[in-house]
Order: structure tokens, then sequence, then C-alpha cells
């Protein structure tokens, strides 16, 4: 027997970063257990087909959702041309900092833990912003990263990890496998999802880092958890 429908309130947000102000939709089910932002990966934004799929499931576990575009317009229609800025990790860091800290003001989400869910590079960009704000990530996904763009931050970040590979994708397997030897997070683990290439656009496959996405940010982001208190 399916469980009921959740009630969800969806709205377009502005999340102010500095003089940058950037693109989002804020999605929360009643008393959201926990609120997820999208670090999306190269050349790909709050309206990605995939993200939106993972964002749907994770709302359907009874958790919120930011997904927000990283770039503004200007810098996209760059990146399109140039494909740079996607692999600024210090840039997109910065700007999730920017909307953690948005979301920790914002009076619908303040208090609530954050997770952040990463694709691509911004996955890497994801781990730098774990590890600059411990006392506001609570636990990190990683849907075919590169964690290796994080670099010598891999050492610092504390929180919960979990990096998805598809099967198929060998040269990303051997990175992530790399980058779970250098993170020093005490609950880490690297999920390989059998069958399943880069884009995880085989059927079924997207809802299986889907399940596994909310496993991990139900267990992590939950009320009283003290796996890691920040």
């Amino acid at each position: 027997m399916s469980e009921p429908k959740r009630s969800v309130t969806e709205s377009p947000v502005r999340v102010e970063v500095g003089e940058i102000r950037l693109e989002g939709n804020l999605a929360l089910p009643a008393d959201p257990a926990g609120i997820v932002l999208f670090a999306h990966g190269s050349g790909s934004g709050r309206h990605s087909p995939r993200n939106r799929l993972v964002a749907e499931r994770l709302r359907a576990a009874g958790l919120g959702t930011l997904l927000i575009d990283l770039l503004t317009e200007a810098e996209e229609e760059i990146d399109l041309r140039t494909r740079h800025l996607r692999f600024d990790i210090g840039l997109l860091a910065r700007r999730l900092v920017g909307a953690i800290e948005w979301l920790a003001a914002h009076p619908p989400t303040a208090g609530l833990r954050v997770g952040l869910f990463g694709a691509s590079t911004g996955a890497g960009a994801a781990l730098v912003a774990a590890a600059r704000q411990p006392g506001k990530v609570a636990a990190v996904v990683s849907r075919g990263g590169r964690p290796d763009l994080a670099g010598e931050t891999l050492a610092t970040v504390l929180c919960p990890t979990l990096l998805i590979v598809g099967g198929d994708d060998g040269a990303v397997i051997d990175l992530n496998a790399a980058a779970l030897e250098l993170l020093v997070a005490p609950v880490k683990e690297l999920v390989i999802v059998p069958g399943a290439g880069h884009l995880f656009e085989e059927p079924g496959k997207l809802e299986k880092v889907a399940r596994l996405a909310a496993d991990w940010f139900t267990r992590y982001l939950g009320a009283g958890n003290d796996t890691y208190a920040g």
C-alpha cells in the first residue's frame, strides 16, 4: 500500500549572495525533517530533470529542497562558450555557502538541518562548502560527482558523506574511490550502482540514486541525530 502523497509548498526564490542574486526554487513539505540544497554540475541548473526527480523523492520522504542556479544568466552565457566557470570550485562553493546562510536566515527554513546534494562538479563544491560550514551542514550526497575537485579540503570534511557512482562510469569510480580514502569523515560510503552510466539514464537507476539519497538524508538530518553534531 503506497504512502499518502505529502502536501508541498513550492515557490520561486532569489538567494542573495553578496551582490549576486541567484534564482531558485524552494519546496517544503509540512513539518520538514531537514532541507537539502542542490549543487548542480557541469552546465546544469535548477531545471535539471535528473535533480528535479531526486528532489521530488526527497520531498516525498519529508525533506525540503532548494534548487538554485549557482551561476547568473550572464555567467551561464559565458560558461557555455568557455566551459570554465563550472569548474571554478571556489566560486561555486562560495555561492553554496551563501545559500546555506540564506537558509539559516529565511524564516521557513531557519533551524532546519542542511544537507547538500552535489552532481558532477557540484559535488566538489558541495564538499568544500561542507568543510567551510561545519556547524551547518549535516550530510552530503554526491551523484556521479567529482569529489576529487575538492582537493585538500577532503581532509577537513567531517559530516556523513555518501558517494554514488554508476557501475559503468569507470574513470569516475576511480576518482571517487581515491576521494573516499582522503575523506576524514567518520561516516563515509561509496555505493556503485550496477549497470548505470554517468547520468544514470538507464531504467530505474536514477530512482535507485533517489532512494539512497533519501535514506541518507533522512538518517542524518533527522531530529535527535547525534552522529554529527556540527
